[in-house]
């Protein structure tokens, strides 16, 4: 089964939404109520910061993972050795967020926070019964008044041919949280790793909304729910002089939520953190 795009509003979204969530890991709406227009204004303004001086003010914080994070400490995805090439900044509401920036950025945080939790209604709705009545509590709740939901805003840089042999923009790797609601990039490069081991382009149209399983939902759901391989793979020709911006939310439950008999949100999030050297 290919990545499914759906339409929002159609009366069967939901249902073919979580049939795609299920066989690929990934989904696509269309007709969704996240503003292209805030998006473009979000990318636009934010690539002005990434390009100016002002970011190294904001550097990240070790404990609280808030603020900037500059190409020398991107992440090392999971199974990897090179750093990924990219930058990016840490979005919490109770986060440092450059002053010119933050109501623009904050509104976005909470309309897409607000369509999240209708997509993991969705979700628990459309399982089977007993996959549903593992969740220790309604998927909907796990995010209610979490202080640990994520967005990052990622400037991927266009390329000088300077760049490290072998390093890509997003090494294949599986993000950690519930759901991600991703709007499609400022431009391609966005796989997913099927079950026959190919990689794919995700349907990435300006526009669309992409959202894919995370691990934590894979635990809760018993598996059911697989959280699967991605990656952003480097541009050619003429592409790679041009940025790419990306605006993931990664759902992340309150602390203290059970995932499983083996985690918590906190004891699964560390696990990984560590596993990626951010911590």
């Amino acid at each position: 089964m290919d990545v499914q795009v759906v339409d929002y509003t159609a009366t069967d979204a939901p249902q073919k939404f979580v049939e795609s969530l299920r066989e690929t890991g990934f989904a696509v709406l269309t007709n969704h109520p996240l503003s292209q227009d805030l998006v473009q204004s979000i990318y636009d303004n934010w690539l002005n910061f990434f390009n100016s001086p002002a970011k190294q003010d904001f550097l990240f914080d070790p404990e609280k993972q808030d603020g900037y994070f500059p190409p020398e400490v991107s992440e090392v995805a999971k199974g990897h050795e090179k750093k990924d090439i990219k930058e990016y900044y840490h979005i919490y509401p109770w986060g440092r967020i450059p002053a010119d920036l933050e109501s623009e950025i904050t509104g976005y945080y909470e309309k897409a926070s607000t369509l999240a939790g209708e997509l993991l209604a969705w979700v628990e709705k459309n399982a089977p019964s007993e996959v549903a009545e593992g969740f220790s509590e309604p998927l909907p709740h796990m995010i209610e008044d979490t202080p640990n939901t994520l967005l990052r805003v990622l400037h991927y840089p266009p390329f000088t041919g300077e760049e490290e042999p072998g390093a890509i923009r997003a090494a294949a790797h599986e993000d950690i949280n519930l759901l991600t609601i991703l709007p499609a990039a400022s431009e391609p490069g966005l796989q997913v790793k099927q079950k026959d081991d190919t990689w794919v382009d995700v349907p990435s149209k300006f526009g669309y909304l992409i959202i894919n399983t995370g691990d934590m939902l894979q635990e809760a759901s018993g598996g059911y729910f697989p959280s699967t391989s991605h990656r952003v793979i480097n541009p050619a020709g003429g592409k790679s002089e041009k940025s790419r911006m990306s605006l993931p939310l990664f759902l992340h439950p309150r602390s203290e939520v059970v995932l499983s008999e083996r985690h918590t949100q906190r004891s699964y999030l560390m696990e990984r953190l560590k596993e990626l050297g951010v911590v």
